[in-house]
């Protein structure tokens, strides 16, 4: 999908300013838009922003289809009412300049489930009839998505691998009594999804008004910890108890004499195949519905991927493996119409990946800082080498 030729800015709604510990996608991400659009910049890029888990990474968050809540913005949930300023008067002051993660999202929660608690008492008729409606569209994904949420949380934010075995394995009548168990929890998260996508959505239409696209990015692979992988464990290499057998990473390099052991789990791609990359495509439609623009970190891995014995310590002893290559684009493309993706096409790259890009005809990434430096194979981020469809960036 051609792009035109425009500029931008990536920065993460976490380093926004803000009075409440992180940064916010409310009054402070408006007011970023204007400053984007005063700049005459027209994109505005964002990490993933599903829920994260251990180590706060948004490169491995418990969802790919769940917003993170704890970027609901309390000012616009005064806007609507459902927040009042004596709820916030024990809020602790937290630095500017950084965010302490640990203190800032205990703070946080206690607010967030204040608001829930009284969603019902608080909202307004159109308010309340908009959840449902939200409850009931996004069902596919939010009725396991909360469920794991609430599990997590009763077993003290523990992975679900440790979780007893009907509820690891998910057998039915434990899925049955966990959800009555935890209706309220669960209620909760439902709402707190609610009032994510309703602030996002707010925001990206802002942006439009503005002439600014937003772009998005989402990881090839998915963290073990996720509503993902438990709820669809078929999909992956996993053993019967669900550990993964196989991880993904990648091969000794410039940069690491080890290589990179990531730890993800490996999609069994024939079983994707066979299922018309359904979820995928459900990733993929979930993600647009977000974005205007999507960048596929590690797009190599389509092409072919680097696989580790899941008991290996380093990613020295792993191999080349096969990826779906072009069929999985081709099915959401019959699916979804025209892709508007951006391929991070960095490292061990080979004349089969250069060719399944240009196929698709997505555009590339360069990093200028790599022509400057000390780094192997400087030439192709000289920006007199730079193709006319690739996306650049001054650093990584």
């Amino acid at each position: 999908m051609p792009f035109p030729r425009q500029a931008g800015i990536l920065l993460h709604p976490t380093s926004l300013p803000g009075r409440y510990g992180i940064g916010e996608i409310g009054p402070e991400a408006h007011r970023w838009l204007a400053h984007l659009n005063g700049m005459s910049q027209k994109l505005w890029q964002v990490l993933p922003m599903g829920p994260t888990g251990y180590a706060d990474s948004p490169y491995q968050t418990l969802s790919t289809f769940a917003g993170n809540s704890m970027l609901i913005s309390f000012d616009s949930l005064r806007e609507d009412s459902l927040l009042r300023e004596e709820d916030l008067q024990d809020f602790p002051a937290f630095p500017e300049e950084h965010v302490e993660y640990g203190p800032v999202l205990l703070a946080r929660s206690k607010i967030l489930h204040k608001v829930a608690q009284s969603f019902g008492r608080r909202a307004s008729p159109t308010f309340k009839a908009d959840w449902m409606q939200f409850c009931e569209e996004e069902s596919k994904w939010l009725e396991d998505y909360t469920l794991f949420a609430a599990l997590k949380k009763e077993h003290g934010g523990g992975p679900w691998i440790h979780w007893p075995e009907p509820l690891r394995l998910r057998e039915s009548t434990a899925l049955t009594a966990a959800r009555k168990k935890h209706s309220a929890e669960i209620k909760h998260s439902k709402i707190l999804q609610f009032l994510f996508f309703h602030q996002w959505h707010s925001l990206r239409e802002d942006a439009r008004k503005r002439g600014i696209s937003l772009i998005g990015d989402i990881p090839i692979f998915v963290a073990h910890d996720s509503a993902d992988v438990w709820c669809h464990p078929e999909l992956f290499f996993l053993d019967p108890n669900g550990s993964p057998t196989v991880i993904a990473g990648v091969p000794p390099d410039y940069f690491s004499a080890t290589g990179q052991r990531w730890g993800n789990p490996l999609y069994q791609w024939d079983i994707h195949e066979k299922d018309g990359f359904s979820w995928w495509i459900d990733r993929l439609r979930s993600t647009f519905r977000l974005y205007d623009i999507v960048r596929i970190d590690h797009f190599r891995g389509f092409e072919s991927y680097w696989e580790i014995p899941a008991q290996e310590l380093t990613a020295i002893h792993g191999r080349w493996m096969k990826g779906p290559g072009r069929k999985l684009f081709d099915a959401a493309h019959r699916a979804l119409g025209p892709l508007p993706i951006l391929a991070e096409d960095l490292g061990v790259i080979t004349p089969e990946v250069d060719a399944l890009r240009d196929e698709l005809g997505f555009p590339g990434m360069r990093i200028l800082q790599f022509a400057f430096g000390d780094g192997p194979q400087p030439e192709p981020f000289r920006p007199e080498s730079y193709p006319s469809n690739c996306a650049v960036y001054t650093g990584t």
